[in-house]
This record gives C-alpha cells, structure tokens and sequence, in this order.
C-alpha cells in the first residue's frame, strides 16, 4: 500500500467537522494524503475497547505510509491503537495534540486507563512522535506532555497559551500539526 494516509482522532465529545479538523483535513489532502477523520463511537461516554475496536477496523492495515493524529482523548486512543499492533507492524508516526497517557481525572474517559500503556511497545509501533502541548491547557496539564516525551521519545513541543486547542479556545487552525507531520514524512525511512 504506497497510499500516504493521515487517521485524525478526535478526543471525548469531539466531532470530525469541530476544531482545526476539517483545516488540516483539506491540507493535508492538498499534500496528496489521504486524511480520514472518523466519527468515533459513543464520544460522551467512549469506552476504550470499542474506540480500539473501530480503529482497528478502519486503519486495517497499518504501514509506514500510515500516520496518525491525536487530539486530547484521541492520543490515549491512539496509543492503545499502536500498543495492539503486531511487532512487525510499524506506522509512519504520530502527532499527539493536548495528549495524555494517564488518567486526568475525568470520570467518562476511565475505562482508557484500565491497564497500564506498555511504553516499550508503542515506542517500538511508530517511526517518529511528536507532541504538542500547551502551558495553560485548563484540561491537561503541560506534565502529560512531558511524560509522552520521556516516555516515548517524543519531540515534545510546548504552544503558549495555546489552551486545550479547541474551537472555544479560537483554534479552528492549527499549522504546527500540519508542520509537524510533514516534518515527520520528510523524514521517514524508506
């Protein structure tokens, strides 16, 4: 499969036409990927398995030529996606926005945190991490973002005053994502 394909994750009560999705959707296409920004199930009260479940089915068949993108939820989502592939399997990397690997608390998202994540294997998943994060984010703390870092070897870059990069914040763009991933495939292994 030599399709560039970009998967964007919205996070918990998020929607595929919300925030800078539809921006970096038409971007990205404009870059000759391909970006599929699904509607994930149940997003006001998700349940890990079956985010994990239907990510499965719609990547299918993750490659190098596969990257992904996370918003808030989204990155747990996605890095429970990358810890349940094969060892073989290896996608061309991801960018994680007001991500998080640990419980921040919020009764509805939970079931995320059931199990702890094993580092060592979604390191191992992908090519390249990169992970932006803001220093007011009133939802994640900017200490999530350095755990990803130093977790994962993400390139951990910190936004002032960027919020939680949400449409309610005035992010209905958002250019360091589309940045960051074009960096990411200029330096992919062929």
């Amino acid at each position: 499969m030599n399709q560039k394909r970009i998967f964007i994750i919205h996070g918990w009560e998020g929607a595929p036409e919300s925030n800078w999705f539809p921006w970096l959707k038409k971007q990205l296409e404009k870059q000759g990927f391909e970006a599929i920004v699904p509607v994930m199930p149940n997003t006001d009260n998700p349940i890990s398995s079956e985010w994990l479940a239907y990510m499965q089915k719609i990547i299918s068949k993750p490659d190098k030529n596969t990257y992904l993108v996370g918003h808030s939820l989204g990155v747990i989502a996605i890095l429970r996606f990358l810890e349940s592939l094969l060892p073989e399997q290896k996608i061309g990397g991801a960018v994680f926005v007001a991500g998080f690997s640990e419980s921040v608390g919020i009764n509805e998202t939970e079931s995320f945190f059931a199990a702890p994540l094993d580092y060592e294997k979604i390191k191992n998943s992908a090519e390249k991490f990169i992970a932006i994060n803001s220093d007011n984010d009133p939802y994640v703390p900017l200490k999530k973002g350095e755990i990803l870092r130093d977790k994962l070897g993400a390139e951990l870059i910190i936004v002032q005053k960027g919020s939680h990069f949400h449409e309610g914040a005035g992010f209905t763009e958002l250019p360091i994502v589309l940045e960051s991933l074009l960096k990411i495939y200029a330096k992919r292994k062929i």
